[in-house]
C-alpha cells in the first residue's frame, strides 16, 4: 500500500514539474507536439528510475558508508550524466527522427534540475531502495503526463483564436499555471 501511495503522490499530488516547478525547460521547449512530448517523457522516465536506483546505492553503499555525505552532488550529476549520455547513444541509434526532433533538449535533461531532485528528495526523506525507485517512476510518469497534457493544450491553442499579446510564450506560460492549479486540486486528497 506504501508503495502505491508513493506512486500515486508523485505522478499527481507531488508532480516535480507542476508542484515544485522543477524540469520547467523541457516541459515547456519540448511541449509543442504530443508525439516529441511522449518520446521525452519517456525518456525523462527511464533516466529519472534509473537515476533513484543508482544514486541511493551509492547514498548507501558509499556516501554513508564512508562518511563523505558532502560528495552527494558531485556523485548524483556524474551519475545521471552518464545516464543521460546511454539515453542519447540509444536514441540517436535507434531512432534518428526522434533524436532529431528532440534536438537540444535531449542532452539537456543532464541539466534538468528534476533529474537531480529525484536523486536528493530519495535521501532527503530518506526513503528504502525500493520507496526510491517507486518514487523515481512516479516521478517520471508524472513528468511525462504534464508535459503530454501541455503538449496536447498547446497543439489546440494553435488553431484557436488568441488575441495577439497573449500568443506565443505568454498563452504557454498561462496554460501552464492553470495546469498547475489544477493538479494543486489533488493536494486535497492525502489529508484524508
Amino acid at each position: 500500500m506504501t508503495y502505491l501511495v508513493t506512486l500515486i503522490s508523485a505522478i499527481v499530488v507531488n508532480n516535480f514539474v507542476l508542484t515544485y516547478f522543477v524540469g520547467i525547460c523541457p516541459f515547456i521547449g519540448v511541449s509543442k507536439k504530443i508525439d516529441s512530448a511522449l518520446s521525452m517523457g519517456l525518456a525523462v522516465t527511464f533516466v529519472m528510475t534509473i537515476t533513484a536506483v543508482v544514486t541511493w546505492i551509492i547514498n548507501h553503499y558509499v556516501l554513508i558508508a564512508f562518511g563523505l555525505p558532502f560528495l552527494e552532488y558531485v556523485s548524483y550529476i556524474v551519475v545521471i550524466a552518464s545516464l543521460v549520455q546511454f539515453v542519447e547513444m540509444f536514441i540517436r541509434k535507434t531512432s534518428p527522427a526522434l533524436y532529431r526532433t528532440l534536438g537540444i533538449f535531449l542532452p539537456l535533461i543532464t541539466t534538468n534540475c528534476a533529474i537531480l531532485f529525484v536523486a536528493l528528495i530519495q535521501a532527503m526523506r530518506e526513503l528504502g531502495f525500493l520507496e526510491s525507485m517507486v518514487q523515481g517512476f512516479g516521478a517520471g510518469v508524472g513528468f511525462t503526463l504534464a508535459i503530454v497534457i501541455m503538449a496536447g493544450i498547446r497543439e489546440q491553442l494553435e488553431v484557436a483564436d488568441i488575441p495577439r499579446a497573449f500568443r506565443g510564450a505568454a498563452i504557454t506560460l498561462i496554460t501552464a499555471g492553470i495546469l498547475a492549479l489544477a493538479f494543486m486540486g489533488f493536494t486535497g486528497l492525502t489529508s484524508a
